[in-house]
């Protein structure tokens, strides 16, 4: 039995994939993909099981993300189940329309905040000063 761990990160998220033969369960911090809320997350998470057809029905999916916010978890998630879709199949036309579709889906994204500075309330935003 063929079993795969894979990881994915977006800024402060991490989420880590283990993938195995199955009947196509995909769970998200043991939550069920159908009933894994927020509904735009959860359409972020399926998009790498859309674009794999029929690989995906044929694999069971365990996914655990902690850190950062929803958002970020879920495209933390994505790129984890991507990457697991594509070692366990080892496909190289799947990874071809991973990166057509969308780069994020095999590389992590760098991007990180900026830190704020001392003089303002952000990152960029500064205190007003007045010359009179």
């Amino acid at each position: 039995m063929k079993i795969v761990v894979t990881s994915g990160k977006r800024k402060t998220a991490t989420a880590r994939a283990v993938i195995r033969p199955g009947v196509g369960r995909v769970r998200i911090n043991k939550v069920p993909i159908e009933i894994h809320e927020p509904e735009l997350a959860r359409m972020k998470i399926m998009e790498p099981l859309i674009i794999a057809k029929e690989l995906a029905k044929k694999v069971d999916i365990d996914v655990t993300a902690q850190g950062g916010g929803f958002m970020a978890q879920a495209e933390a998630a994505r790129t984890a189940i991507a990457r697991a879709l594509l070692e366990f199949s080892g496909d190289e036309e799947l990874r071809k329309a991973f990166l057509e579709y969308d780069r994020m889906l095999l590389v992590n994204d760098v991007r990180r905040k900026l830190p704020k500075i001392q003089g303002g309330r952000g990152a960029r935003a500064r205190r007003q000063t007045s010359y009179r």
